[in-house]
């Protein structure tokens, strides 16, 4: 497994989740589930760590922390470290309890926050465990909505803050999405690692990635330090195509989908595409490239240039 690219600083706001070794439960009792809520309590008592909501599913968890003092690794050694000790004392058992490392990815707060806490909250009803997100216990959706009082540990007040301090505004806001299809806000995670505005992930490559990370060996370093612009991938595909608008337009779609780093959104706009019909026409392209063996050399010759 390639090593992930923890980028860490004070303040920074993480989306985590973590699986079961082998896909297996996690949780496996009720009081399994109060234990690591125990750490997440204790988590931010010994290390400053803030919980801004969470969701304990059999096999994995999900949660939206911050680390005020940039101690992400701390925290997350404290709550998967002490959960595993407890979980391999209780069943007499040794060895790892989670899949390889935690998956931590950076979150623009002001921007994703309110979304990522929506699609947490819902991952019990996806999973067509309950047909409403306030009847899984073990998330902290009840918090968010007034029916159970929050615990001390939980910062509710962030998110609920974008929605005038109003529960009944947060819980339509995530019920309006119950009956329909959701496409998860991750998916515009940009190199396994961070999510957030074209200008959020520039500044943070440029302050918290020093230069001479480069050579770490990380395949995400690579991908964040070779973001070409737009303009620049539409020339390359003029290059390629020429004299072929229609194929230069295809080709441009495909790349900046591929390697710009811009959202779907702002990808969209550039186009004048719907989001879904611009990762269709992506997925079209990128089929055609495939079976022609000279526009894949061509692709690839455009790609060493712009050092993607």
């Amino acid at each position: 497994m390639a090593r992930p690219l923890r980028i860490t600083y004070p303040g920074a706001f993480y989306h985590v989740t973590s699986r079961g070794n082998e896909q297996r439960d996690v949780f496996k009792s009720n009081r399994d589930r109060e234990k690591f809520l125990s750490y997440l309590e204790s988590s931010t008592v010994r290390y400053g760590a803030v919980i801004h909501a969470y969701c304990l599913m059999s096999n994995h968890y999900h949660l939206l922390l911050e680390t005020p003092q940039g101690n992400l690794s701390q925290i997350m050694r404290h709550i998967n470290g002490a959960y595993t000790t407890y979980f391999n004392i209780k069943r007499k058992r040794t060895g790892h309890l989670f899949q390889g490392r935690y998956k931590a990815i950076l979150v623009e707060a002001d921007t994703y926050a309110q979304e990522l806490s929506r699609y947490l909250h819902l991952n019990p009803v996806r999973a067509a465990m309950v047909a409403q997100p306030e009847e899984h216990p073990w998330s902290s959706y009840r918090y968010y909505i007034g029916t159970t009082t929050p615990p001390t540990w939980l910062n509710t007040g962030f998110i609920l803050g974008y929605f005038d301090n109003c529960r009944d505004n947060y819980r339509l806001f995530v019920k309006e999405r119950i009956d329909k299809t959701y496409e998860s806000p991750l998916k515009e995670t940009v190199a396994s690692t961070i999510l957030g505005s074209t200008a959020f992930i520039a500044k943070t490559t440029k302050d918290h990635i020093p230069g001479d990370r480069a050579a770490d060996g990380i395949p995400a370093l690579h991908q964040l330090k070779s973001r070409p612009s737009p303009d620049k991938i539409m020339q390359g595909a003029r290059n390629i195509a020429v004299g072929d608008d229609k194929l230069a337009r295809q080709l441009g779609i495909y790349l900046c989908h591929q390697h710009s780093g811009l959202r779907l959104k702002e990808i969209g706009k550039l186009f004048g595409m719907r989001e879904s019909a611009l990762c269709e026409a992506s997925r079209r392209i990128k089929a055609k490239i495939a079976l022609d063996a000279a526009l894949q050399k061509q692709v690839e010759a455009i790609r060493k240039e712009l050092k993607i």
